[in-house]
């Protein structure tokens, strides 16, 4: 599913109405249509306490006042406050103004702060709340009796449908402007909006629900952002299925470059993510001296020792030919998670980066190594993917980690930029961007993945889809998809914390049955 800006969607709304005929006036009627069918799905014993819908002064309102007509027509009973006299409003909004007044729904009209009695008054007697204030073009702080309304409807303790997004949210950074409403369900027009589905907006918004207007698929095709929301669909249309007549060589192999003294779990974890990841072949090429350790660990995977180490057995620059000529069949490369961090160790970490014409997987102490040096992802032969998580991503970039968390897709599109690399930007909501303006934001994975090796599992996993020479934009939208979606079926099943990373690789299967089924499901 695609995902869009405001300025986008608005976009999308004008050439649907200018180049395909739709009227403005069915798109809002849609709309309108469309969530109150939801309210009615969702809230019907709510809804038929009574509906009070919260009016503003542009198109957020006219849908408001269609709800308010179809939840009039079905028998329930609505009560609709106006944010602005009759007079302020235009166009298709207008009409749907004076179609509610006719009808009887308009209970009053709060035009200054000393209205805001009357709507709290009238709260107390319904059910539910609807949202249908400002829409996704808000750009400035909600203050006055608009802020006022939103506080009363906060407080209000009662369920609040959100129209297109919540009230006073920025469809674009998802974060409050001064103050917003907190939904319990959004019901959002054609697409999701960007704000909507990255913290803090996932937050405010509650449950997401499109509701289709009638918004032309082939337009939606052609001209909304290579930007998309990575949801089972995504997964199910790029999973590729497997053949009966194939064999380990069909899946490519993967080299993890991987582990030091203390740091041999990481290297386990990127080898069993591959594993389990569905690549044909695993090698770890590690320091000799650990190889015991790593001979033990892995039964399914081989090991590649290495006599070149540095005192801290982490593997030295001294290996590099060698490991170029090991690397001359393989398919893909995951480099970093526990590989140290001796200087020796670093400039080891540059040269692969910098000259390989593999598809590679960047993380941890591989990406330390390249802090302030992005010029070596620039010289790179061949795809780059990097996973950093916002405190390795301030180091790579020479900023402050709020400087990240600000903007996470903005920080993520700039270094992608910058580096010529696929960024996966892990955390809540993971993202995704790619030099060439693809971009895509995650669905999956819960709070049980903020512990040790689970980002190593992640490096392995993509680096699996690298292997199976899936491209490095799809490679890690769908690494980061399964990474998050094995941790919520560890999470149903065991409890939102406490399972491990090794864990989270065990469930990737399971991960994958669930993706294949929903294919076949659809597909038959």
């Amino acid at each position: 599913m695609r995902l869009v800006y405001a300025q986008e969607m608005q976009a999308l709304d004008r050439y649907t109405i200018e180049d395909f005929g739709i009227p403005g006036l069915i798109l809002m009627e849609n709309a309108g249509r469309g969530t109150a069918e939801i309210i009615l799905n969702r809230y019907p014993q709510e809804a038929s306490r009574g509906v009070l819908i919260v009016c503003g002064p542009g198109n957020n309102g006219g849908d408001g006042f269609v709800i308010a007509r179809h939840l009039f027509q079905r028998g329930f009973p609505v009560k609709v406050f106006s944010l602005a006299p009759g007079e302020k409003f235009h166009g298709d909004a207008l009409v749907n103004y004076r179609v509610a007044k006719g009808l009887g729904l308009i209970e009053g009209y709060i035009l200054d702060e000393q209205d805001l009695p009357s709507l709290e008054a009238a709260l107390k007697e319904v059910g539910l709340l609807v949202d249908a204030i400002f829409g996704t073009g808000l750009a400035r702080e909600v203050t006055g009796r608009f802020a006022g309304v939103i506080e009363i409807l906060n407080r209000a303790g009662k369920p609040i449908v959100a129209v297109d997004i919540p009230s006073g949210l920025s469809a674009d950074s998802g974060r409050p402007l001064g103050i917003a409403v907190r939904a319990t369900l959004t019901a959002t027009m054609a697409l999701p909006k960007v704000g909507q589905v990255i913290y803090p907006g996932k937050e405010y918004v509650g449950e997401l629900e499109i509701v289709d207007i009638s918004m032309p698929a082939a337009l939606i095709e052609k001209l909304a952002p290579s930007r998309f929301l990575l949801e089972e669909g995504f997964a199910a249309k790029n999973l590729r299925p497997r053949e009966p007549d194939t064999h380990k060589g069909t899946y490519g192999h993967l080299a993890v470059l991987a582990g030091s003294r203390g740091k041999t779990g990481a290297a386990i974890l990127t080898c069993l993510g591959a594993l389990r990841g569905g690549a044909g072949l695993v090698t770890l090429v590690c320091p000799q001296s650990l190889n015991h350790i790593f001979e033990t660990a892995l039964t399914e995977a081989m090991t590649y020792p290495l006599p070149h180490e540095t005192p801290e057995e982490s593997l030295s620059h001294q290996a590099f030919q060698e490991i170029l000529q090991f690397l001359e069949d393989k398919e893909a490369v995951s480099l970093g998670p526990g590989f140290g961090l001796h200087r020796d160790t670093m400039e080891l970490t540059q040269k692969l980066v910098s000259s390989l014409e593999l598809p590679m997987v960047v993380d941890a102490d591989g990406l330390t190594a390249l802090s302030g040096e992005l010029y070596h992802f620039k010289r790179a032969p061949g795809p780059r993917v990097i996973t950093p998580h916002p405190g390795e991503m301030a180091r790579l970039l020479l900023v402050g980690k709020d400087e990240i968390q600000n903007d996470r897709l903005g920080a993520a599109r700039y270094t992608a930029r910058e580096t010529g690399a696929v960024v996966v930007l892990k955390g809540a909501a993971t993202v995704i961007a790619a030099p060439d303006g693809r971009e895509a934001v995650n669905t999956t994975g819960n709070p049980g993945l903020a512990s040790g090796g689970s980002g190593d599992v992640l490096t392995g996993l993509i680096g699996a889809f690298l292997a199976q020479g899936y491209e490095a934009f799809l490679a890690a939208c769908l690494g980061v998809f399964f990474h998050g979606l094995a941790a919520d079926i560890l999470a149903s099943r065991k409890g939102p914390f406490g399972y491990l990373a090794r864990e989270v690789a065990e469930a990737l299967p399971q991960a994958f049955k669930e993706i294949t089924f929903r294919r076949s499901w659809v597909g038959s």
